[in-house]
């Protein structure tokens, strides 16, 4: 895997978190990238988390969702200590993060950004999210993807 390193990866490594990196061959016509990564690593939906970003009242805040969800907003913007919430501008999503769409990771953002992870996480001895970039997905306990990210848990998929 030389120079296919991302943030989230180097974190990752610089915490000795155990996790697993695996790679497939993104298609650009792909409608869902999470959806892409199920199908190319032949995995269980459910355990295949999407990381989208939001403004909750104004300040840009990271929710966790299976793939096979939707993002609840008033849920995320309750969980976050909020009023109202919306998606985030792609542009800043991406400015924020350092990550392009369908690669941003939960893991090593430009800034820090509040995360949300639905607790469905919990259910499962491991899960998965995208490791930084088109293509490449990481598996790691859901524990530690809550503490290296800060995150709180709540109900936030629809």
């Amino acid at each position: 895997m030389a120079g296919k390193g991302t943030p989230a990866t180097a974190l990752l490594a610089k915490q000795k978190v155990p996790h697993v990196l695996h790679a497939y061959e993104h298609d650009p016509r792909a409608e869902s990238y999470g959806l892409e990564a199920v199908e190319a690593l032949g995995l269980d939906p459910a355990r295949v988390f999407k990381t989208l970003v939001a403004e909750v009242d104004g300040k840009l805040t990271v929710g966790v969702v299976p793939v096979t969800g939707q993002l609840d907003l008033k849920a995320l913007a309750a969980a976050a200590g909020g009023k109202k919430a919306k998606m985030a501008d792609p542009a800043a999503a991406q400015r924020a993060t350092g990550y392009v769409l369908g690669g941003i990771s939960p893991l090593g953002h430009r800034s820090r950004l509040p995360v949300v992870i639905d607790a469905s996480a919990e259910k499962f001895e491991t899960v998965h999210c995208s490791a930084g970039r088109r293509g490449l997905e990481v598996e790691l306990a859901p524990a530690d993807l809550v503490r290296l990210t800060g995150a709180v848990l709540a109900p936030i998929a629809a």
